[in-house]
């Protein structure tokens, strides 16, 4: 999937800006994919997100952009930040491929958990 991660990004990004909202920096990793966007106040995190996962995921099978079939993930996060943090967080997830080599997205998203809803990792992690 590597090799098609930037046709996938394009695909993504003109799927987020033909829908009212604007696409500021996207990533795809090999398992999950971080975005930045502006979303027009009539559109919700979830109806955006569903978007994204359907179309795209029909994008990538009917090309076969990746071996065997596609399927995101049942879960995701959406985060919201300040204007003043969306030039640090767009160069955060332009930085991803180095990010990754020091940190897992098992790791990081254990943190992000930890730090921004205070949740327990499950009892049964680990087993």
């Amino acid at each position: 999937m590597e090799q098609n991660r930037d046709r996938i990004e394009k695909y993504i990004t003109g799927l987020v800006n033909h829908r009212g909202c604007q696409m500021y920096a996207i990533y795809a990793n090999p398992e999950h994919v971080h975005f930045l966007i502006s979303r027009s106040p009539s559109i919700n995190e979830e109806w955006i997100a569903t978007q994204i996962e359907e179309i795209s995921c029909k994008f990538i099978n009917e090309n076969q952009l990746c071996v065997g079939r596609f399927e995101w993930q049942t879960t995701c996060a959406a985060f919201s930040i300040s204007k003043g943090d969306v030039d640090r967080t767009c160069k955060y997830i332009l930085n991803q491929k180095v990010h990754h080599h020091k940190k897992t997205f098992a790791e990081e998203y254990e943190q992000f958990i930890r730090f921004y809803q205070h949740t327990l990792i499950p009892e049964n992690k680990g087993k």
